[in-house]
């Protein structure tokens, strides 16, 4: 299988994650993309032009990291990252989904920044996008998600949360420093998420 990627991306850092944790890493090969080249295969691989995407052996794509983690868990048996059914499926892919938001933010913020003229950005925007993930971490930090057993909601908060370390400087930090030190625990148990930290 091929994974089209970008090492900053957090919901690329979920699939690796996730791939280590089912011991499928050695089945996947990394190859680069480029999200801003209009001839870059990826945008034929995924229409949204968007990673990461998985090719599997067929050719087949699938995306998004939702997708692709749910076929990983498939893959390796079910039922590892995932609960099998009934509320507690459901509650994981609802908190999941938070954590998810949380990226989703971050990087539309990092957005406003990196694509709009000065004159152009919007401090209403901005602060749209901050309350969402000032909302989202005072509820994981409410109850953050158990890492025994692991599961695909604790997984992607790690993933969002570095990824407020890389952009957005940490400063969610001070406010939660029961999530920080959550994350702490959750490196220390899964060494694939200091292998995937990117730095820029």
């Amino acid at each position: 299988m091929i994974l089209r990627h970008s090492p900053a991306s957090p919901f690329v850092r979920k699939v690796k994650i996730s791939a280590s944790l089912l011991g499928l890493s050695d089945r996947i090969e990394l190859v680069d993309a480029d999200t801003n080249a209009a001839d870059d295969s990826l945008r034929g691989q995924n229409p949204l032009g968007k990673i990461p995407a998985l090719i599997l052996e067929s050719g087949e794509a699938l995306y998004d990291s939702r997708v692709i983690c749910e076929y990983l868990d498939w893959l390796a048996g079910g039922g590892k990252l995932y609960p099998a059914s009934g509320p507690a499926r459901f509650a994981t892919l609802t908190r999941a989904s938070l954590a998810d938001g949380i990226a989703d933010a971050a990087i539309l913020l990092v957005y406003e920044q990196r694509w709009r003229e000065p004159e152009m950005r919007s401090e209403k925007w901005r602060e749209h996008q901050t309350g969402k993930i000032a909302r989202a971490l005072a509820e994981f930090a409410k109850a953050p998600p158990a890492l025994e057993p692991m599961r695909i909601d604790a997984v992607t908060l790690a993933c969002a949360l570095g990824y407020l370390d890389l952009r957005l400087g940490g400063a969610w930090r001070e406010e939660h420093p029961d999530l920080a030190s959550w994350l702490d625990v959750f490196s220390a148990a899964v060494p694939a998420f200091e292998a995937t930290r990117f730095t820029a």
